[in-house]
């Protein structure tokens, strides 16, 4: 899950990370009332939607005065924000953040993230800060400095003041950097982040450390443990059939083709998309039901995939273990009956119930296509895709 990142910054602030003063707002109106509580000077005004490049698609403007403070916020709430993370279709920016400016000396990087092949947290500082990492990695990896976590020790304060000295912070903010990326780590770990990102870390001009963006993202299986990181969800921030899936207790994610996918297990799903491409096709989305997933389920997922407009054909895929291959006929049907679906279904299943499932469908008096494998199958659903 993710979040804003005035959200991110109230989290960070809780555990001694430096961050500016501001207020977010829904009105353009509040934002002069917030300006001159934050002193009456310059401020910025963020615009407050999860994606990057805000800046650059005109999300993040400054303010001189409470009058202007009032302008820009007006321009920016109600706008669609067009990114390179928000696709062409943009986000429709619904909160701002103002918050004090500030006179930046330098522009450093700082961010936790899981490196899966030690499967340990790993703390990375740059230098060059304001920039996407993934592009210092590429350009400048040199530049890009690592301090893998033993959570059994903990984060460890040599460890901070390895990465100050390599950020080549003044030895006099050498002891506020401890702090502030311990305080950092702390946040990570409290809350079972999965990401944790300060980008901008500023040095200011009087020699102060502050957060001047955040991100972070969380585990959704640890949510459980952080109700309050839960009402955090802002679910006009994901996709629609995504949030929808999510209340069916069904696994999607949707992707850039036409062909639709529905499958249980996780495993299973990323074979068949990988099969799919290998039989020239591309995939629409990612859909695991899940090994004991009901009649109900199946026909509220079926009824996502086609919820995607790009979708031409849909495979369904199923290997029947815990879940029956009866069921999924029956959940199938239902759906296609209920939506009158005008694309093509090919339907391949193994395991329990297999004959009967299959009986379903040939009763069901509608066309789908039956596949005798997942070779055949990925093959027939390309083809009928018209890939």
């Amino acid at each position: 899950m993710k979040i804003h990142e005035y959200q991110a910054k109230q989290i960070l602030a809780r555990c001694g990370v430096a961050v500016p003063r501001g207020e977010v707002v829904a009105e353009a109106d509040q934002a002069r009332d917030v300006a001159e509580r934050l002193g009456g000077g310059t401020v910025v005004v963020k615009a407050q939607i999860h994606a990057g490049g805000r800046g650059k698609g005109g999300g993040v403007k400054l303010a001189r005065n409470p009058d202007e403070a009032l302008r820009v916020a007006g321009q920016i709430l109600g706008m669609t924000l067009i990114t390179h993370q928000t696709g062409p279709e943009g986000r429709l920016v619904r909160q701002v953040l103002i918050e004090e400016g500030l006179e930046v000396a330098r522009e450093l990087y700082l961010g936790i993230v899981i490196d899966r092949s030690t499967a340990r947290p790993v703390i990375m500082a740059s230098s060059e800060g304001g920039v996407e990492i993934e592009l210092v990695a590429a350009e400048h990896p040199e530049k890009i400095l690592r301090e893998g976590i033993d959570a059994a020790v903990g984060f460890q304060p040599f460890q901070a003041r390895k990465l100050a000295f390599g950020l080549g912070l003044d030895a006099a903010q050498v002891s506020e950097a401890v702090k502030f990326i311990t305080g950092l780590y702390r946040a990570f770990e409290v809350t079972d982040a999965s990401l944790a990102e300060i980008n901008p870390f500023v040095a200011t001009q009087d020699g102060r450390l502050l957060a001047l963006d955040a991100k972070m993202s969380f585990d959704d299986n640890a949510l459980f443990r952080h109700p309050d990181i839960r009402e955090m969800r802002d679910v006009n921030e994901e996709d629609p059939l995504e949030v929808a899936a999510s209340e069916f207790k069904l696994n999607y994610i949707r992707l850039e083709g036409n062909v639709g996918c529905m499958v249980n297990g996780a495993g299973l799903a990323m074979a068949t998309m990988d099969i799919i491409q290998h039989a020239g096709g591309q995939p629409a989305n990612f859909l695991d039901v899940g090994g004991g997933a009901s009649e109900e389920q199946v026909r509220r997922g079926f009824e996502i995939i086609l919820g995607d407009p790009k979708v031409r054909a849909v495979l369904i895929n199923i290997f029947g273990g815990i879940m029956r291959c009866d069921i999924v006929a029956n959940g199938v049907v239902a759906a296609v009956r209920r939506l009158g679906v005008k694309v093509p279904v090919v339907v391949r299943l193994e395991g329990t119930n297999v004959e009967l499932g299959q009986e379903i469908l040939k009763q069901s008096g509608l066309n789908f296509t039956v596949a005798k494998g997942m070779k055949d199958a990925a093959e027939k659903v390309v083809a009928l895709a018209g890939n």
